[in-house]
């Protein structure tokens, strides 16, 4: 898994980088983001949920089932929500409640 960093809907504001455990993500001279090295990216999703703008997604390959789908992440009102749009143009949403996530 890798993400893809959308350069025109970047802010440059850094926070992915802030938040990446492998320390992969920067801004670029140019004031986007940037990934140093797509291949070591870990798919934890930090810099998904810290991105402001959507600029950010995560591949999902075959391997996982994903099929070349892309991922993003965004909140509303209260609400986790994952955004999934597949190759062939479809989307979902799964919306999350954070505050009942962990229940059982």
């Amino acid at each position: 898994m890798s993400i893809r960093i959308d350069t025109s809907r970047c802010i440059g504001c850094g926070r992915c980088a802030g938040v990446c455990p492998g320390s992969l993500l920067r801004v670029s001279q140019s004031g986007v983001a940037e990934i140093s090295s797509p291949r070591d990216c870990w798919g934890c999703c930090s810099c998904l949920k810290e991105c402001p703008s959507r600029a950010i997604s995560m591949y999902l390959g075959a391997d996982i089932g994903g099929r070349g789908t892309q991922m993003t992440f965004t909140r509303i009102k209260g609400l986790n929500c994952w955004m999934f749009t597949r190759a062939d143009g479809s989307s979902m949403t799964v919306e999350v409640d954070p505050k009942n996530a962990n229940k059982y």
